[in-house]
């Protein structure tokens, strides 16, 4: 079978200026992975005529499938649609199921239809009109030359509907795809190298047919085992055998599978075991009560949560001795170790969990430098601290410290927490 090969292909002068991130290309490789298309090239490029036309062309001679994002509102400076007519030499005519859907839109929102909007109708003849379900641009798709070209727009819910709903499906009555199968595995607190170490010998031992991907990210990597074949069922039978093989290596590091978050997977272990948590934070500002908040259904678990950035916060508020404050510091183990334990007790939770740190960029000392970290959790019986060493930047520190408090957590919860390395 041939392999399908795929470009995705971005326009706007706002991607090359980093006014606006590209997150298309990303959702868009993930979904045609899924289907067995390798994407082998990206490419931005602005709102200029001759740089599509040009990236058009360099594309059709590498590509089966050519994806292109952006450029397709109904201001002038969205020439997508114009010049895309020019390189396959049709003429921009008004499409009158085009029309009808964007008519039907702003009088759906109550507006009125302007002139400029009733522009977006008008596609190359040549084209194969693409429903838009969430705006007024149509998607466009062209089949030339043995080739496909596919245009959509760049606001990102306005393509990931279009793509689901319509080109997909069309993209697998085109091609004659493989069949895939893909198995996520997800863990956390472990590095990739120690990982990569750990599982070594079972690694080598995949059959040729099956890979096996490193996906990591803030503290957290993803296995991902895909395997290749001509019956689905078979390979999901086979990959199941890989997994039960690796599982007991790395058991107490895997949190769960396909795309479940951390979060999400310590959500469902506290209420099996009707359980909840407050939370006292100081370098974390609030980010870890919201990591627990953004998930619906979380008021069965997350009591509430304080943020007592202020060490007379830390006091008068949440109860830390001031003699703990004044010797050791707010940044340091006997500190955080009451902030868990009083968060606990003042919210009236199973579980309290505190941080206390220095994010950064500046406030460091020789003894404490930047990226010292403090984490504690109290469950009534123990208390369990953890001191973490991270980087200078800001963010990212409090992302990591973050994880490292979810892991602890979850830790507790599933018994391995006297296992940790």
């Amino acid at each position: 079978m041939k392999k399908v090969l795929a470009e995705v292909l971005t326009i706007g002068d706002e991607l090359l200026y980093g006014q606006t991130l590209d997150t298309n290309t990303q959702w868009i490789g993930e979904k045609l992975s899924e289907l067995g298309i390798r994407i082998i090239r990206k490419v931005s490029v602005g709102d200029l005529r001759e740089e599509i036309l040009k990236a058009l062309a360099e594309a059709s001679g590498r590509a089966d499938l050519i994806l292109m994002t952006g450029g397709l509102g109904p201001t002038k400076d969205d020439i997508t649609k114009k010049t895309l007519a020019e390189y396959f030499d049709t003429p921009l005519v008004m499409n009158l199921q085009a029309l009808q859907e964007v008519k039907a839109l702003f009088e759906s929102r109550n507006r009125v239809l302007t002139p400029t909007n009733e522009k977006q109708a008008e596609l190359p003849q040549s084209c194969t009109m693409i429903s838009n379900t969430m705006g007024t641009a149509p998607g466009m798709w062209f089949d030339h030359q043995g080739k496909v070209f596919v245009s959509m727009p760049g606001i990102p819910y306005e393509m990931k509907a279009m793509m689901e709903l319509s080109i997909i499906p069309k993209i697998k009555e085109r091609f004659s795809l493989p069949v895939i199968y893909h198995r996520m595995i997800q863990t956390v607190g472990i590095g990739e190298s120690w990982l990569s170490d750990m599982i070594e010998t079972w690694e080598l031992k995949l059959p040729s047919h099956i890979k096996l991907a490193y996906l990591p990210h803030a503290g957290k990597i993803r296995l991902r085992l895909t395997a290749f074949g001509n019956d689905y069922t078979t390979l999901e039978k086979e990959v199941d055998e890989q997994v039960k093989q690796l599982l007991p290596m790395i058991e107490k590091y895997v949190y769960g599978y396909g795309e479940i978050t951390l979060e999400e997977a310590i959500g469902q272990l506290l209420v099996s075991q009707q359980k909840t948590v407050a939370t006292a934070e100081s370098c974390t500002g609030g980010y870890l009560a919201h990591t627990f908040t953004r998930i619906p259904g979380s008021s069965r678990y997350f009591q509430g949560g304080l943020v007592p950035y202020h060490n007379e916060l830390k006091i008068h508020v949440l109860g830390v001795q001031r003699e703990t404050i004044d010797s050791f510091g707010a940044v340091s183990e006997q500190a955080v170790r009451e902030m868990a334990e009083q968060a606990r007790k003042l919210l009236q939770a199973d579980i309290g969990l505190a941080s206390s740190g220095i994010a950064g960029p500046d406030g460091g000392t020789p003894e404490k430098p930047v990226g010292t970290v403090w984490i504690a959790l109290s469950d009534g019986q123990q208390t369990y601290s953890r001191k973490l060493s991270l980087t200078r930047d800001r963010m990212i520190n409090i992302e990591y410290t973050t994880v490292a408090i979810l892991n602890l957590l979850r830790l507790t919860l599933i018994g391995f927490i006297d296992q940790e390395d």
